[in-house]
């Protein structure tokens, strides 16, 4: 079968490999028809996060069409249409009993001290081999897997697989006050969703942060209202201006490590003071009022030796994070997705392209070129 391949910094090639087979009796073998290119797969192609190694099949946003099964798995069964998680969950261990589903006790990866394991996400998540490909061997498919219906397009359903749970744990997090107002940085897809499920939901102001015109354009449809931070001195400061000076109620960190920050930030990212970039972390701490709330949905990889605890100690910051459990959240999200769109998914994706250009598509994605915000490769 064609593949997405890593073979190094800014290095992804569409190679032939073999064919997936089941291996347990709790295997699917999936036909992927359609694979998003995710920002957390940007960390893989800017060799930012460690374990990977050249051959890995990156990928962690697939769905398609069950080929065949494992004897144990009875829930889907060839010929149905399935949304593959990105965090690979038993469904019945201590873990996943406590809907800790990126916890999973059963695929955690107790040698590098990592959670649940992932599709296509280095080897500190279990070097599984990832969804950017014509075929997938779906693990832990006797309950992992999201059966869909017919009729809709792929990138109606495509985003439970990451987007959707992400951005809906980040704003459920969050706590918004639906008297409030929420800050998100960021309007990639997670961030253009946080936008839409907060107003879903019913919070009553949402500020949202980025640079990029495209995307301040989207989040402004989407109901936010939007701080271009090109434009101004200090973000956090904007975001005060516009609440009395007191901060958001609760704020959303939809960036990660992505994140350039300032002159000092870069460098001492280069002079290695700081393993990650967090100039959005540290914007988003200084945004929120005291008393409320940080939520942190952008992924981060190492320490941060500028952690202000103190301060936010005494600010009273309550600080949530973490991966998103995907089946927690599918039954609040799919139902929305099957009548109508209130969320306004069918709008997210801006490019498609055969998996055959995947590399393009990486490119244009990482430089934020021709207005790309979510691009989908069409695998078969």
């Amino acid at each position: 079968m064609k593949a997405v391949v890593w073979h190094g910094a800014e290095d992804v090639r569409v190679d032939e490999v073999d064919d997936p087979k089941i291996e347990e009796p709790t295997d699917a073998i999936v036909r992927i028809t359609s694979t998003a290119i995710c920002g957390s797969d940007l960390h893989l192609y800017g060799s930012k996060a460690p374990g990977m190694k050249q051959g890995d099949i990156i990928g962690h946003e697939p769905m398609g069409v069950v080929e065949d099964v494992g004897k144990d798995v009875t829930h889907i069964k060839p010929g149905d249409r399935v949304v593959i998680p990105f965090n690979i969950s038993c469904g019945h261990c201590f873990m996943c009993d406590q809907q800790l589903f990126s916890q999973c006790e059963k695929t955690q990866n107790r040698d590098t001290g990592m959670g649940a394991s992932l599709y296509g996400y280095t080897h500190m998540y279990g070097g599984v081999p990832g969804g950017q490909a014509e075929y997938l061997r779906a693990k832990q498919a006797h309950y992992s897997p999201i059966k869909v219906p017919e009729g809709p397009p792929d990138t109606r359903f495509l985003f439970l697989s990451d987007v959707l749970p992400t951005a809906w744990q980040a704003v459920v997090y969050a706590d918004s006050p639906r008297s409030g107002t929420l800050a998100v940085y960021g309007l990639g897809p997670i961030g253009l969703m946080c936008v839409s499920i907060a107003k879903h939901l019913g919070v009553g102001r949402v500020l949202a942060l980025d640079h990029v015109p495209e995307r301040l354009q989207a989040g402004r449809a989407r109901g936010a209202e939007v701080i271009d931070i090109s434009s101004v001195e200090n973000p956090s400061d904007a975001v005060k201006e516009r609440t009395e000076g007191r901060g958001a109620d609760s704020v959303i960190d939809a960036v990660g490590m992505e994140s350039e920050g300032s002159l000092a930030a870069r460098a001492a990212q280069y002079l290695k003071i700081k393993p990650d970039r967090h100039g959005a972390l540290h914007d988003s701490m200084w945004s929120v009022r005291r008393g409320g709330t940080l939520s942190i949905i952008g992924v981060y990889g190492g320490p941060d030796p500028m952690w202000p605890l103190g301060q936010l100690f005494d600010r009273q910051i309550q600080v949530r994070m973490g991966q998103a459990n995907v089946r927690r959240w599918t039954p609040h999200i799919l139902p929305l997705l099957e009548d109508g769109d209130p969320l306004s998914v069918d709008s997210l994706t801006t490019h498609r392209m055969p998996l055959a250009d995947a590399p393009k598509g990486y490119e244009i994605f990482r430089n934020k070129e021709d207005g790309a915000i979510k691009v989908v490769l069409e695998a078969n």
